[in-house]
């Protein structure tokens, strides 16, 4: 994914009703299922910012009743395998750029 305009940004809102927002860093097609890889944002004048560290969100895009929302893999068999799918294209973009 090339930054030609800057960062994409999505805010989703979980089960409980909390709005977050996420900067999309890349996304891929694996066994037929769009998955976006995220790093949260933080505001910079958060005290979390400083205490906490936030790591790397994987989300797939499923399609429910006509309507296209993002959901967390089903198993952690499934999150590793896309985990090591977004690694090699990591891998393949930083050999291209070399």
């Amino acid at each position: 994914m090339q930054d030609d305009f800057g960062p994409d940004f999505i805010s989703l809102t979980d089960e409980d009703g909390n709005e977050f927002e996420l900067e999309v860093i890349d996304a891929l097609e694996y066994n037929g299922q769009t998955y976006v890889a995220c790093f949260p944002t933080l505001e910079e004048d958060s005290e979390e910012a400083d205490t906490e560290e936030y790591g790397l969100v994987i989300l797939k895009s499923v399609e429910e009743n006509g309507e296209t929302y993002l959901a967390t893999p089903d198993s952690e068999e499934e999150l590793n395998a896309v985990y090591e799918q977004f690694m090699e294209q990591l891998m393949e973009d930083e050999g291209e750029n070399s």
